[in-house]
């Protein structure tokens, strides 16, 4: 039947493109590209009733899961159960993940002590690599062939069906919306827990679409040129962004230029009101440990990376133990007031959800179900004024039509 949560989603541009609601249709649909460069479902996607229940109840544009409230809870920065910094025991991985390299050497550490058989996450699709593909490692090279952040579209939960049936133990590293999407699917199916039993993300910026990409190549000169790869940052901290053709021609570019020019303003909406993009319900959220104080904007001179870490959970807490027991990871303990200075953008995120929303809701716009979120407590802490020009520019992006 025709899904109205899917429907409710695509009025009100909250779609995520994580793939969920594809892998729950039992094949009767897929997500192809959407302009201006977003991966999203067919208009009138028809779900059987079975799944319209399971895609309401976790699609991240219709509802975001809560965040547990048997911790510490940060109003930004989500439940805290420790909160450190560190970086990859291995140089090399340091070197090539995005930031201090964790999240890779917690894939590598999980498999080689055989915790998952696989990991789930995206990588540079061969073929076009400006855009994703969704990947399993079962070994640390081919984790560390998909290292590094990847801001374009990506659907990881596209193939959870098939996860799900294979009887095989997952660690899954995701946006904060999958993780979300994971977590509210595990409230009414319990292969969840048992297919997934770590759960890592990481700080999101938000999700760039593919016309982002397409105009980086066009400032470094290679538009329509046949790509052999495509790095947005890494192999340093942050690292270049890296276009090689396939005539051997190189070009880069700054991550500044090419985050701050040209990816941060192609991000779609709903990633404009997220109210968890730090991953509050993973098992361990990352994130890059800017340095820029007071300034309230990281330097992004280019330095050894460093990782900001957050166990969340008794599993997630455990996983870091274990690792930095072994040497795979170094981490040291950090006050959780440094996060705010090492994260500014996110902070400043939060605190201003709650006036977006606002003003979808005065012009009977859907949003998605946000309880459980510290939404009231961040906004609270956030400037009057501030608050106020959120809520009517939004009102008016949403009347003109450009989110």
């Amino acid at each position: 039947m025709h899904s109205p949560t899917l429907e409710r989603v695509r009025r009100g541009e909250l779609c995520t493109g994580c793939g969920l609601c594809a892998a729950l249709s039992d094949g009767a649909f897929s997500l192809a590209d959407s302009a201006p460069g977003y991966l999203r479902p067919p208009a009138g996607a028809a779900l059987t009733p079975a799944a319209e229940i399971a895609v309401a109840a976790a699609c991240p544009g219709n509802r975001v899961a809560p965040w547990p409230e048997d911790r510490p809870v940060h109003p930004y920065w989500g439940p805290i159960g420790s909160c450190q910094t560190g970086h990859a025991g291995d140089p090399a991985v340091r070197h090539l993940g995005s930031s201090g390299g964790v999240l890779t050497a917690l894939a590598i550490f999980a498999l080689e002590q055989r915790l998952v058989d696989a990991v789930v996450h995206v990588a540079a699709d061969p073929a076009q690599p400006t855009r994703n593909r969704n990947v399993l490692s079962r070994d640390r090279d081919s984790v560390l062939a998909a290292a590094g952040s990847r801001y374009a579209p990506s659907s990881p939960l596209a193939e959870v069906d098939s996860l799900l049936a294979s009887g095989e133990r997952y660690m899954f590293i995701g946006k904060p919306c999958d993780v979300s999407a994971l977590a509210a699917l595990g409230e009414i199916d319990p292969r969840i827990a048992s297919a997934f039993p770590y759960r890592l993300s990481f700080f999101c910026g938000g999700i760039p679409s593919f016309a982002g990409t397409d105009r980086i190549l066009a400032a470094l000169g290679l538009a329509g040129r046949k790509l052999a790869s495509f790095r947005f940052r890494g192999n340093g901290w942050p690292g270049l962004t890296e276009a090689r053709t396939m005539d051997g021609e190189v070009a880069t570019m700054r991550y500044a230029d090419s985050w701050g020019r040209y990816l941060s303003t192609e991000v779609q909406y709903r990633c404009k009101i997220c109210p968890d993009a730090v991953g509050g319900v993973a098992d361990i959220a990352a994130a890059d440990a800017w340095y820029g104080g007071e300034s309230g904007y990281p330097t992004f001179e280019e330095l050894d990376g460093r990782s900001l870490v957050i166990g969340r959970t008794a599993i997630g807490q455990d996983l870091l133990a274990r690792a930095l027991a072994s040497g795979a990871i170094a981490l040291e303990e950090l006050d959780l007031a440094e996060v705010d200075l090492m994260q500014p953008s996110q902070a400043r995120r939060k605190r201003l959800v709650a006036a977006r929303t606002a003003a979808a809701r005065t012009l009977l716009q859907p949003v998605p179900e946000m309880r459980g979120l510290g939404l009231g407590v961040a906004a609270r802490q956030g400037k009057i004024a501030e608050t106020i020009r959120n809520y009517f520019g939004s009102l008016r992006r949403i009347i003109v039509g450009r989110r």
